[in-house]
């Protein structure tokens, strides 16, 4: 199961602990910022993409951001291309609704949006669709291994 991959992954680093699990869905932003009681900009939510060399690239935003296309393609040099929902599980190894940027499978790389440094702490899933984790900037930048801080979003219309 994914959140246990999480949760051993996580306790390299002493922070299996700091998991929440909700009785109620967290798949989405708005439903998981309903269940920690925060606004949803909070809410770091996962996305997937195809990378050009079969693997993916994961971004972790602020959850009332959408990718910048023209961002996108300027940085990395191709199109933004989501995965499919089938493609999601076998390239990350977690589920739609749950996809963290954590105990991922090879091929995965992580970047980190720009988005998120306007919050203190904010919250990204824990590979289920009812958990997070209360993470600052530092924090996510080292549990996730992320290649980088780059600003490919925009705020939502």
């Amino acid at each position: 199961m994914s959140i246990e991959n999480v949760r051993r992954y996580l306790q390299a680093f002493g922070k299996e602990r700091e998991i929440r699990e909700f009785s109620v869905s967290s798949a989405t932003v708005a439903l998981a910022a309903q269940a920690l009681h925060c606004e949803e900009g909070k809410i770091a939510k996962t996305l997937s993409f195809h990378n050009e060399d079969g693997g993916c690239l994961i971004i972790v935003m602020a959850g009332d951001c959408k990718i910048d296309n023209q961002k996108f393609k300027k940085y990395f040099g191709f199109k933004a291309r989501m995965l499919s929902g089938e493609e999601v599980e076998a390239l990350t190894g977690h589920a739609p609704g749950g996809v963290c940027p954590f105990a991922l499978k090879d091929g995965c790389l992580v970047y980190c949006d720009e988005s998120l440094r306007r919050f203190e702490s904010f919250f990204p899933a824990c590979g289920s669709s009812n958990s997070a984790i209360e993470l600052n900037c530092d924090e996510l930048e080292k549990l996730s291994r992320c290649r980088g801080w780059i600003d490919v979003s925009r705020l939502k219309d």
